[in-house]
Parts: structure tokens; sequence; C-alpha cells
């Protein structure tokens, strides 16, 4: 049965499919980035409580006339966000947040179509070999809970207190579709990739999980700065509120509780992993170019770098023109794209330098 369905040698299968699955995969990338980017301004325009209901297949249209959408306005009208902050909206100032919502909400449906159509599709065609069945499931699984845990953090902001999604659960929705970029683009690189491209460098791999660590607490921290708005108390570079070491960061309770909501304190741990991981990357390329100059981790060996600078420059760009809204945003949303791009990159330089035999000189 199995060999009916999937095929007879795996490694066949795949040299003959890899091209169409490969595709497939990366346009799943792309499109997962651009729903991060979304959740991203969603976030940054206050739209994310603006759709009060979640309907998976119904909600795919927006409000269609007039009276529908006083109706959605309505049920907008009952929540703190409302109430304390947003009572001065119109019906056309409603329609702006929704519709960032509704996109939101909307990519992902069209997400959700295109991985299950292709993937039943070249399954009847014998292109995805069994082997590769059970990670497909997962990643089906990982976004399904994805949109579960998207919809427990707007609910969890629909009351009569909060003006909007707690800043610790925007984090975690955020980083769970990290872990879910990484997972679908770790699938990719494994079809796409030859083995003959896989070196064996112990020590650029060692400095490479160095910076993804790092990368993980920093991305944390970025979620943290977007939810408590942490750029607002201290808009100054090189200095916070001229100095480097900021007062405040210890004066709100307990130390653990300043380090995830002390904006102070989250403006200066983000600035500092920033200056650390920019210092560790000139290390990892120093490492890099003495990679064979035929490899594709040789080639691939100023990406990481010119990204790190590059999110460094963005990110206090985005600091500097924190206090001008509309800059703000355009700035913070490069901002997460260019971080995005970094964390691809170096998991794409950790898949090229995993290999555990010898196949080139460390």
């Amino acid at each position: 049965m199995l060999k009916a369905i999937f095929g007879n040698n795996p490694q066949e299968t795949i040299n003959r499919t890899n091209k169409a699955v490969i595709i497939w995969l990366g346009v799943g990338v792309g499109m997962l980035m651009i729903q991060i980017l979304l959740g991203g301004i969603t976030r940054l325009t206050g739209s994310g409580l603006s759709i009060t209901e979640w309907q998976p297949l119904m909600g795919a249209l927006p409000p269609l006339n007039q009276h529908a959408w006083l109706q959605s306005f309505n049920k907008y009208q009952q929540i703190a966000q409302f109430k304390k902050i947003n009572n001065q909206f119109t019906l056309a100032d409603y329609k702006a947040i929704f519709f960032w919502e509704w996109l939101h909400r909307e990519w992902a449906r069209l997400m959700g179509l295109v991985f299950i159509i292709p993937f039943l599709v070249f399954l009847f065609q014998k292109k995805i070999h069994r082997d590769m069945v059970k990670p497909m499931i997962i990643l089906f699984v990982l976004g399904g809970l994805q949109g579960a845990i998207g919809w427990i953090m707007v609910q969890s902001g629909l009351n009569d207190t909060d003006i909007a999604v707690s800043h610790i659960k925007l984090a975690i929705h955020f980083m769970c579709a990290l872990f879910l970029l990484v997972y679908l683009l770790w699938l990719t690189l494994k079809l796409g990739v030859p083995d003959g491209e896989v070196l064996y460098a112990p020590k650029l791999k060692r400095l490479n999980i160095i910076l993804l660590s790092l990368l993980f607490f920093q991305l944390i921290y970025g979620a943290f700065m977007a939810g408590t708005h942490a750029a607002l108390s201290a808009p100054t570079w090189p200095d916070i509120n001229r100095a480097f070491i900021p007062e405040g960061m210890a004066a709100n309770g307990s130390f653990f509780y300043n380090l995830y909501a002390n904006p102070i304190t989250i403006q200066f741990i983000h600035r500092s992993l920033a200056y650390l991981i920019g210092f560790i990357s000139i290390l990892w390329f120093v490492k890099a170019i003495k990679m064979p100059v035929y490899s594709w981790l040789y080639k691939f060996r100023l990406i990481p770098l010119l990204l790190v600078i590059l999110q460094i420059i963005l990110g206090v760009l985005a600091l500097l023109n924190s206090v001008f809204f509309k800059t703000a945003i355009y700035y913070s949303v490069v901002h997460q794209f260019t971080g995005m791009l970094l964390l691809t990159s170096l998991v794409i330089s950790l898949y090229l330098s995993k290999q555990e035999q010898r196949t080139a000189e460390d």
C-alpha cells in the first residue's frame, strides 16, 4: 500500500520530484514571513482587538453592508480598548483598524489552502515520499496550533479592563510563528541543499548556535519592545536618556519583574543583545572566510553580518522615530522584516555547517 502511494526508492523519488515540492515549500516560507509582518502591523496600529469574534469559515468575508458594519462596530464598542482610548472613533476609523486584523486572518486562511491543496496533489502524484509525510503533518498541526494561540491571545484582550493584549502573550504568539518559520525552512533546506554543500565546520557551527541562541532572546525582547512601547521611554541613541546604564531599571518590583515588564530594562537588554550579536557575527564572518571558496557556506559568508549591521541601523532609526507614529510603524515593520531575514540566514548557515563527518577544513 505505502509503496503504491509513495513510490519505491526514497532517493530516486526525491531526486525526481524535489523541484516542485521545494518551490511549494519556498512559497510557504515567503507567505509565512508576510503573515508575521502583517501580525506586526496589526499590533503596531492597535488593530488586533478590532474583530471580536473568531469564525474560521464564515469570518472570511468582511461586513458587506452598512448594517453589518454597524453591528461589528457595536461589538468593538463593548470592550475596554474602545471605552478607554478609542472612544472618539468613527465608523471610518473602525474600518481602518478592522482592515489589518481581517487581512492578517485572511492571509492565514490563504496559507492553509496553499499548503493543503498542493500537498494532496503531490501526494496523489507520488511526489511526496512517505518519509516526508510525518514532517508535513507536524507542519499542519503547528500551523493550526498557531492559529489557536492567536485567537486565545486576542480573546484575552476582549474585556472591560485591558486596552491591549499582554506583551507576554504577544511574545509567545510571535515566537511560535518564528518556530513554524524555522521548521518550514529546515524542511525546504533538507530537500533543496545537495549533500556535498554541507561542510564539517564545528567552530563555525558553535558560533552559529550561540548567535541563534542570542537571537532567540533578542526576538523575545523585540516583542516586549513592541508590546510595552518601550522605545517611547528612551527615544535616544547612543545613550539611554543621557546615560549608558540608565536609572530606573530596578524601580518596579522584583528583579524578574523588571526583566519582562519595565520598559527601560527591556530597552537596555534589547540594545545590549544587539551589540553582542553584532560582535559575534564579526567572529562568525572571520571563521566563514576560511571555508572552501567553492562552497555555498563561503559564498553565503557576508549575508548574516550585513543583515546584523542593517538590523542595528534600522533599530536605531525605529527608536529615534518612535515619537512619530506613522514613521515609527514604517521603521518598525522593516526592522522586524530584517530580523526575520537574519533568523533565516542563520538557520541556513547552520544547516550548511551541520554535517558530522569531516568534508572540509574547519
